[in-house]
């Protein structure tokens, strides 16, 4: 109407129209993630009031509230452990339903609950944990440098466990006990069995030292990694390596697995007797093994010889395994001496990295001890 036209305030833009949803496509990232603890049932925080033993960080927390209440005259802001039952019972929990496993039925838990749908994640700061009782207790036994223990409350002692605990206190390492909420928490959920020990960053063997360190045994035989980007393959293959007698490996630098917690759990331990190195350029190291008298031998299912005919087992070896999808790349396929397939009676296509390896590495075993 002319008389709404003229008015003051009208609106000059078209209105602006429905904010665009997510649609089906990101519904699940704005779904709830479940009703947040309170703060009394956190293990972490200083107002925790639960029956769980009090881990020691939280012990620490409460300790210094209670020194700064009591330099300003108040009272402290903590909890009362031990007057809160947080674990899950045969109904859940006090006032918690009971957890549904597969098929609806009730899935049973043990330990201090935590909020539905909510993933305990690591630190990213936090400290490298090497978790598992045989990879604790092999790096251990070959003195790897640590700094912590942690064991979990209420853990099963077995001999292995015992021997743990040992040898730690004999080098002077700081044993900490946390509970499993706590230990669960600082290796992001992956499986410890009850302990974890903290380590420095993986120390490299010199690739050089690696190299004079072979060539000084009666049977040289290195294991180089092409591109293996998982960290559980490198420690399968590194377990292999130490299983069938290679001195070493080495990998690159770049776009490979380096020695992370995963792959010293997957080694089970071997990491801390075979030496592993990091090169800057894999085929100029795979040619420096040429020099110095190294049969280098690389992995693909196209390969020139059969594994069963490989003659210079015997001799200084270096075995190259490919990434887990493209296997070797054009320039280290083109600098092996000569390529490998293992026989295979079906129609698979390939075999897993580490698989092969293994294959390979005792087959050259088999080989030396016929020798």
């Amino acid at each position: 109407m002319p008389g709404n036209s003229q008015r003051r305030g009208r609106r000059l833009a078209p209105k602006q129209g429905a904010p665009k949803g997510s649609g089906g496509k990101n519904r699940d990232a704005l779904a709830g993630r479940g009703k947040t603890l309170p703060a009394d049932e956190r293990p972490w925080h200083k107002a925790y009031s639960g029956t769980e033993k009090l881990p020691q960080r939280t012990a620490w927390k409460q300790d210094k509230e209670r020194r700064a209440a009591a330099e300003e005259g108040r009272a402290p802001k903590i909890g009362q452990p031990g007057t809160k039952d947080t674990t899950w019972g045969k109904g859940g929990g006090r006032g918690v339903p009971p957890a549904k496993g597969r098929g609806g039925k009730p899935a049973g838990r043990s330990g201090p609950r935590v909020a539905p749908g909510r993933k305990s994640n690591p630190s990213k700061d936090g400290p490298e944990l090497l978790v598992g009782r045989n990879p604790v207790l092999e790096s251990l036994r070959a003195n790897v440098p640590a700094t912590a223990l942690y064991t979990a409350q209420g853990i099963e002692t077995d001999d292995r466990v015992k021997e743990i605990v040992r040898t730690a206190a004999d080098r002077g390492i700081a044993i900490l006990e946390v509970s499993r909420a706590e230990l669960d928490r600082m290796t992001g959920g992956v499986l410890h069995q009850g302990v974890g020990l903290q380590v420095p960053p993986f120390a490299y063997e010199a690739f050089e030292d690696l190299v004079a360190a072979a060539l000084e045994q009666t049977a040289p035989l290195l294991v180089a990694l092409d591109g293996v980007t998982d960290p559980r393959n490198l420690g399968a293959v590194i377990r292999s390596a130490a299983a069938f007698g290679a001195q070493g490996v080495f990998v690159p630098e770049r776009r490979a697995a380096g020695i992370t917690a995963t792959a010293w759990r997957t080694s089970a331990g071997a990491a801390a007797r075979v030496p592993v190195a990091q090169v800057t350029n894999l085929t100029r190291s795979l040619k420096a093994c040429q020099d110095a008298g190294f049969m280098v031998v690389g992995l693909d299912a196209d390969g020139q010889t059969d594994l069963y005919d490989l003659e210079v087992a015997v001799g200084p070896l270096v075995v190259v395994v490919g990434s887990e999808g493209r296997g070797l790349s054009r320039l280290v396929g083109e600098t092996c001496d000569l390529t490998v397939s293992i026989p295979m009676v079906s129609d698979v296509e390939s075999l897993n990295a580490s698989v092969a390896a293994a294959v390979t590495l005792a087959e050259v075993a088999r080989r030396r001890s016929a020798a």
